[in-house]
């Protein structure tokens, strides 16, 4: 009889693999055209600042114990980021714009790495409303290449909250142990780390990239987000592994050990 084999990374089984979705399988900077198209010559600046404070907002929210869900944050920190450059925008304009974080574009390597992983639980585990998370999914086709589609919505808490992670072993019926986390931002793979799972970072910023060009007044709006959010963090919950496309993390998950 042949023996069955176990997928594992570190001599862990994984059972679940688990991605984050803003920024590690869509690309956040993808709504950059339609601000663009809304405050022309703008695009580059508000995308970075709003993105840069839709995050603190939710840290600030889920520390203040002011539960507001992902699309008012999302809302809000648009919001901000406008009156901080003297630009004004209608509600109507307003709902235009935040909307398209409901249409961002899956990178080109995610449909190979989900489709490579089935026959193993594919999870997203977001920050984003059910609602947004939904639309996005089903927007971009990945909802038929996903078998879960967890929100911290019902936790009232945004990752790096361990309650935001809790989610996963509740609703999967797995031990932390036996997950493998993806995500490219350093935020969230240290709260990942620290609660307990097996940690990809996936290294997919222009800020690894040491030959990207300055503009003549400084660092590029992209160059520099990228260096605020996306590098790897030097706090003690590093990554288990790095890789720099999604495309490699199924030959990770490689059979090293047998029973049966």
């Amino acid at each position: 009889m042949q023996a069955s084999r176990k997928r594992t990374i570190d001599g862990r089984e994984i059972k679940a693999v688990v991605f984050d979705a803003y920024g590690t399988l869509y690309d956040v900077q993808s709504v950059e055209g339609a601000v663009e198209a809304a405050f022309p010559g703008r695009g580059s600046l508000i995308t970075a600042i709003w993105r840069m404070k839709q995050l603190e907002y939710s840290w600030l929210v889920t520390l203040m114990e002011r539960y507001e869900d992902f699309w008012s944050i999302t809302l809000r920190s648009l919001e901000y980021t406008l009156r901080s450059l003297d630009l004004s925008a209608g509600g109507q304009l307003l709902e235009d714009v935040a909307a398209s974080y409901l249409d961002l574009k899956p990178y080109d390597d995610v449909l190979e790495c989900l489709g490579r992983l089935a026959p193993r639980q594919r999870v997203i585990l977001s920050n984003g409303s059910p609602a947004m998370l939904s639309t996005l999914a089903a927007k971009s086709g990945l909802d038929t290449a996903l078998d879960h589609i967890l929100s911290v919505d019902e936790k009232r808490a945004f990752k790096p909250a361990p309650a935001a992670y809790m989610r996963v072993e509740e609703e999967l019926g797995v031990s932390r142990g036996q997950v493998a986390f993806i995500s490219s931002n350093g935020f969230d793979i240290c709260g990942a780390k620290s609660f307990g799972f097996t940690v990809i970072r996936v290294a997919r910023t222009i800020a690894d990239n040491p030959r990207v060009p300055l503009t003549g007044t400084g660092l590029d709006e992209r160059f520099f987000f990228s260096l605020m959010r996306g590098k790897a963090e030097t706090l003690d919950n590093a990554a288990d592994i790095t890789v720099h496309s999604l495309a490699e993390i199924p030959d990770l998950l490689t059979s090293r050990k047998a029973d049966g």
